[in-house]
């Protein structure tokens, strides 16, 4: 599984302390959304500049961690 801790992090002063992609202002949130709804991942690496290829799994790695373990990304 992919160490997701290595691709997120969460800051109280970036998108209201929401998990996002480290360097990012592109939430987790949004991510697994547009995946719900069917998007591709390439299209999402097309259109969201700065998201990268290891992200998308992060994602899932950590919605996987959040629902298995009650395992948050701590504040930073």
């Amino acid at each position: 599984m992919t160490d997701w801790k290595q691709y997120i992090e969460r800051d109280p002063h970036v998108m209201l302390g929401k998990p996002v992609f480290k360097g990012t202002r592109i939430t987790v949130e949004f991510i697994l959304e547009r995946l719900a709804q069917g998007a591709e991942y390439q299209d999402l690496l097309n259109n969201y500049e700065g998201l990268k290829a290891e992200h998308i799994p992060a994602a899932l790695a950590y919605a996987a961690s959040v629902l298995g373990h009650d395992e948050l990304v701590a504040s930073a």
